[in-house]
């Protein structure tokens, strides 16, 4: 065993443990951006899917995504990981697989926000069961697990801008669109603010998300002797500065004042933006690309809500459905490896073009097929007396605040 297997095994390890934080960054910002009346089942929600995702990606997901390829488009053997190698691209094993399985989850989670304050837990937690089970390692399979994506047409994803935040926000976009916006949202056919009750805790879950990317990009190396590793540290850290900074300033030329919540939400559209291709875009470009991100979210968010008429409280279809198309996309721009900007002409662009097409039309399809099944043998929302009473008290039978 060499100091190089030790080191890199316990680089993972701890970016691993940095990725497991952001499940709480996803719950206080799902929480803050929400009704109080609740706070209780988002909660819930958020510690569920970690529990069934690394439990459906233990028994059958890796094995989905990193199986023996078969036809280049499943993989075929280690379920409950049996036959296991000891190490693996240069870590051990079981490092890989505590990271790999803590992404799995995280992708199932952004479909919690989008759906929030109307959808039945149990519905939920079916689809957290096929989303970790099968639709996230499938796709995943196809472009890290020696599939047909990044083998034939040289599709790049260095950390999951298309496999983890464009099929969550895909998924988002069917989950919210079927459920139906929550009451009272739309009237007169216009959209109408309904306010989170928190959004210090908000903020409090951005930063957390943050902090936690730094171990979600640059763990992404597996090897922190890499130059890469610190690179991709440093254009993470300075995409999320630049969108934060871009969509502040665009909150203030559009709306007249400086938006809270579209301003943390900000910040997570650069570190969306930038995670497909942490590892190839320079300094420069991964301030541009946080730049643009902050503008294009609120865009989104606008189109989304008044256009597309469908209600997504937190905004996740547009932070991690859009952003991360747009930062997949990016790639074949930016890269310093081949992108256009950079002499590549449009070999890279137009093969992160197909890669994105699929992925989404992949992801939108099984997301439908599953939200349908679910909507007819259980029912994907609440009764409208539950919804305005609050789920906690209903579906839960405890509130997250006591009225003093």
């Amino acid at each position: 065993m060499n100091t190089a297997f030790i080191i890199n095994s316990m680089w993972v390890l701890i970016a691993s443990v940095f990725v497991f934080l952001m499940h709480a960054g996803f719950a206080m910002v799902e929480v803050g951006f929400t009704q109080s009346k609740n706070a209780v089942n988002i909660i819930m929600k958020n510690f569920v899917t970690v529990s069934i995702g690394v439990m459906c990606y233990f028994f059958v997901g890796y094995s989905i995504m990193y199986g023996t390829d078969f036809g280049g488009v499943i993989g075929t053997d280690m379920l409950m990981l049996i036959g296991k190698p000891e190490e693996l691209n240069g870590i051990s094993f079981d490092v890989f697989f505590f990271f790999q399985a803590i992404f799995a989850a995280t992708c199932a989670t952004i479909v919690s926000g989008a759906m929030a304050e109307r959808t039945k837990f149990t519905s939920y937690i079916i689809f957290c069961l096929v989303a970790t089970t099968f639709i996230y390692p499938l796709i995943g399979h196809w472009i890290w697990g020696g599939g047909f994506l990044a083998e034939q047409f040289g599709f790049r994803d260095f950390a999951g801008g298309t496999a983890v935040h464009a099929v969550g926000g895909f998924c988002a976009l069917i989950g919210a669109y079927m459920v139906g916006p929550r009451t009272g949202k739309y009237r007169k056919n216009k959209p109408v603010a309904i306010p989170g009750h928190n959004i210090p805790l908000g903020a409090l879950g951005v930063l957390i998300l943050w902090f936690g990317w730094f171990g979600f990009n640059p763990g992404s190396t597996l090897d922190i002797t890499s130059s890469v590793t610190i690179h991709s540290a440093v254009t993470t850290l300075l995409s999320g500065a630049a969108a934060t900074l871009s969509s502040l300033v665009f909150c203030c030329l559009k709306y007249k004042n400086p938006d809270a919540p579209l301003t943390l939400n900000g910040a997570l559209a650069g570190l969306v933006g930038i995670t497909a291709g942490a590892n190839e875009i320079s300094y420069v470009g991964a301030v541009v690309v946080g730049l643009l991100s902050g503008i294009i979210m609120i865009l989104s968010v606008e189109f989304v809500d008044s256009k597309l008429k469908i209600d997504d409280p937190v905004g996740a279809i547009s932070v991690h459905g859009v952003c991360g198309t747009f930062g997949t996309l990016a790639i074949g721009i930016f890269s310093t490896n081949g992108g256009l900007l950079y002499g590549g002409g449009l070999k890279v662009l137009s093969s992160q073009l197909i890669g994105v097409m699929v992925c989404g039309i992949t992801a939108i399809t099984l997301a439908f097929v599953t939200f349908w099944f679910i909507r007819f043998f259980v029912g994907l929302r609440v009764r409208e007396q539950t919804e305005i009473n609050g789920l906690d008290n209903i579906e839960h039978g405890i509130s997250a605040y006591i009225n003093l």
